[in-house]
């Protein structure tokens, strides 16, 4: 790429984009004096493409934008894990990777990417909530549920519509230095860095059970998890045997009992950092983890932060 002229910038808008993500790299990369980048809106052809959230866009450009780029961005889409981009956008994009141009999803757009093999033997995010379909759909792939976003050099990948503002600051970082990143981020209103990953987003980190087995020992579980449970406590509630108890939690709920009743604490926790104003002993006390010390530990392991950070982000400070 020469140094006398601008970076250039593809957002390619496939059908069901989901506003956020296709306006976050249109204004972040916008053409301004600070911002030595062009930014072209393409799809798969000129014209209209049908958007989610009930808009629709109508591009000026279409595939060879992705020839002409030096970074390409996918947006999110919607049902990405049922539908797969045409086999003729999925070939633009080898080859513009191929040629050397950078190529980042957006939330659910990393199964555009990874519909690529692009993915492949690579880590990656995408939006909490369709983490494990992008891992079942596409198991090359090395799925990371909990950051913000991935660098794996040419290929990148954003989770939720917020972390793609993560993610283009990390490129502008890249590109043009910290100085240009932050001030990009207060024209944006935003934050230069965020804490943590997107595990402390999800409502409950306490999987969905697959089953109906041991439901009513999960139930009560969760009244008495300031209580001890062991794995012999919760079989004996079950009326099996802890070898049986444990095989067929497993199968039902994909954890362990002991990482089940774990993540169970630490969502209780949450709950008592957003809606009182418990100190973290106390509250470490409270759901069964026994000091301070042990809430920090298992917090950062489970969500990526800290409880106080947490706190800050979802009850306005304590």
């Amino acid at each position: 790429m020469s140094a006398s002229r601008p970076r250039r910038v593809a957002v390619l808008v496939l059908d069901g984009a989901k506003p956020l993500d296709v306006g976050i790299p249109a204004q972040v990369f916008t053409t301004r004096a600070s911002m030595p980048y062009e930014v072209r809106v393409c799809g798969a052809a000129p014209g209209p493409v049908t958007g989610g959230d009930g808009l629709s866009y109508h591009v000026a450009h279409g595939l060879a934008a992705l020839a002409w780029a030096d970074l390409v961005f996918l947006p999110g889409y919607r049902l990405p894990d049922r539908d797969t981009p045409p086999p003729a956008v999925l070939a633009a994009l080898v080859a513009a990777r191929e040629r050397g141009a950078r190529l980042a999803a957006i939330s659910t757009g990393a199964f555009a990417l990874a519909a690529t093999g692009l993915l492949d033997g690579r880590r990656a995010t995408t939006h909490w909530h369709y983490t494990r379909a992008l891992a079942e759909r596409y198991p090359r792939v090395r799925v990371d549920p909990n950051v913000l976003f991935v660098d794996e050099g040419g290929v990148l990948t954003s989770a939720g519509a917020a972390s793609g503002i993560d993610l283009c600051l990390h490129i502008l970082r890249g590109d043009l230095g910290v100085a240009a990143a932050n001030h990009a981020a207060r024209r944006l209103v935003a934050a230069p860095y965020r804490s943590g990953g997107q595990a402390q987003y999800v409502p409950r980190s306490v999987p969905e059970p697959l089953g109906e087995r041991f439901a009513a020992t999960r139930e009560w579980a969760l009244h008495r998890l300031g209580e001890p449970l062991g794995l012999d406590v919760l079989a004996r509630h079950a009326a099996v045997s802890p070898r049986t108890f444990s095989r067929r939690f497993a199968e039902d709920t994909g954890h362990t009992p002991m990482q089940w009743v774990l993540r169970a604490r630490v969502d209780r926790a949450r709950e008592l950092l957003e809606r009182s104003g418990r100190g973290v002993e106390q509250i470490a006390a409270e759901v069964g983890l026994g000091t301070g010390a042990n809430l920090r530990l298992h917090f950062q392991r489970v969500l990526g932060t800290s409880p106080s950070e947490y706190r800050r982000t979802f009850a306005g400070g304590e």
